[in-house]
């Protein structure tokens, strides 16, 4: 791979779009929950509802890759998807939030299905799904474009800026209810203050998407392979393997990587899950989804999830300080688990900042650690795909929690607390299997 340096500006300009995207899905990991339970949703079920997303994800991102990997055009390589991806999430932004606004009763009725519930949810399916194929373009891009001796930089600035886009999607409701727009709304009607949320998240993930676009030329076929230093094919047809045959000739990195990504993810989605229900039953004594109190404990969760995103600020500046990245990425699983295992004896809401500032440390880490690592191990062919096909690591095992949390629920009695436990544990399992992954280079 070429050795040619990175301005921080060119570092900068290549990720700066991750800004937008992160602000959607802040949005969407914030408010989800509180949504779904607006329109009627058992605490049980809420898990189920984040099925579908990962699963979308599993199908769709290594077809990105794929495609991704063998487009060379005038808008380049990645972006074509990249701006695809952002106006769909852009379109379906401005609906999502209208779920229970809108008059589709007579669209469902023969079905016998609660319409609004059933709406939002193949929302949130295209939501995710976009914000996925706005999202893998920008690692992609990190992978074609930076040595690997800035890998670690461009990932942790990209991590920083995402993070810095979570901190505005979860202020932006506390914030527009501090300016007086209402924040409670008639039975299983989303509140205004959500939907002006979702408005202005969706102006600025397609404005900072069209920054990325404009100010970044990604290289043509020939400039590419001398980067990497690896032959241009000629024939394409030729270069062009299955996924299963991809995953055979995987290097060891990708699947250890995987692993540990496999018990992060799970822990997150837990988080996603049930925050809004536990927050409200710890610090605010009630789960009636109809009062002001549960309301206000959503608010508070975009508050806190804040809080959680200026601690992955911070941490993605410190990563590349150490002196190896396992010990980076054991250090932050830990502390995480630490902030996780807090949350369920606190009592205090603002108490409560300190566990999410060392939740948002794992999250730092898991944002840029597993992409330095797996993109190092990688030659320069098929990067697209293999990034795509990492990311089932990413879906997969959130897909197993959102299937198996109701369950997991009861076996903990009910407590939407007990659950941050269920993740610490998860996390912990993942520190121990950092010491699996081999911290080299395997061309």
């Amino acid at each position: 791979m070429s050795n040619k340096t990175l301005s921080f500006r060119q570092i900068f300009n290549l990720n700066f779009g991750f800004f937008g995207v992160q602000i959607a899905y802040a949005l969407q990991s914030a408010n989800i929950s509180r949504i779904f339970a607006t329109l009627g949703a058992d605490p049980h079920q809420l898990s189920f509802f984040w099925i579908l997303p990962p699963l979308m994800g599993m199908i769709v991102q290594p077809l990105i890759g794929k495609w991704s990997d063998k487009t060379w055009c005038r808008l380049g390589r990645r972006k074509p998807y990249l701006l695809v991806g952002a106006i769909i999430a852009v379109l379906v932004m401005l609906l999502l939030p209208n779920a229970g606004s809108l008059n589709l009763s007579k669209a469902y009725a023969f079905l016998g299905l609660n319409s609004a519930m059933w709406f939002g949810l193949f929302s949130l399916i295209f939501l995710d799904t976009s914000i996925n194929v706005a999202m893998q373009p920008f690692k992609m891009m990190v992978g074609d474009m930076v040595s690997e001796e800035q890998k670690a930089q461009a990932y942790s600035t990209q991590s920083f800026l995402c993070n810095a886009g979570s901190l505005f999607g979860y202020l932006f409701p506390i914030f527009f209810t501090w300016i007086g727009i209402s924040n409670t709304a008639p039975e299983g009607v989303v509140p205004d203050s959500v939907i002006w949320s979702f408005y202005c998240g969706a102006a600025i993930l397609i404005l900072c998407v069209l920054y990325t676009c404009l100010n970044v030329k990604e290289m043509n076929p020939k400039e590419y392979a001398e980067f990497h230093g690896i032959e241009e094919k000629a024939d394409k047809k030729e270069d062009n393997p299955g996924f299963i045959k991809l995953l055979v000739k995987a290097p060891k990195t990708f699947w250890t990587v995987s692993l540990v990504q496999f018990f992060c993810w799970a822990a997150f989605l837990f988080l996603w899950t049930y925050t809004n229900g536990a927050i409200a039953d710890t610090c605010w004594g009630t789960s009636d989804v109809k009062s002001a109190d549960y309301q206000a404990a959503g608010n508070w969760v975009g508050v806190l999830f804040a809080v959680e995103a200026i601690g992955a600020m911070l941490w993605a500046i410190a990563i590349p300080k150490f002196k190896t990245l396992r010990g980076a990425y054991v250090t932050s699983l830990i502390l995480g688990a630490a902030g996780f295992a807090s949350v369920f004896f606190i009592h205090n809401q603002y108490v409560l900042f300190l566990s999410f500032m060392l939740i948002g440390v794992c999250w730092g880490a898991v944002l840029s650690i597993p992409f330095t690592f797996v993109t190092n191990a990688l030659s320069g062919n098929h990067i697209g795909t293999y990034l795509g096909l990492f990311n089932c690591a990413i879906c997969l095992p959130q897909i197993v929690a959102a299937a198996t949390g109701g369950a997991i629920l009861k076996i903990v009695g009910g407590s939407q607390a007990a659950m941050f436990l269920v993740a610490a544990v998860l996390l912990l399992c993942g520190a121990l299997a950092v010491g699996l992954i081999e911290e080299r280079k395997n061309n």
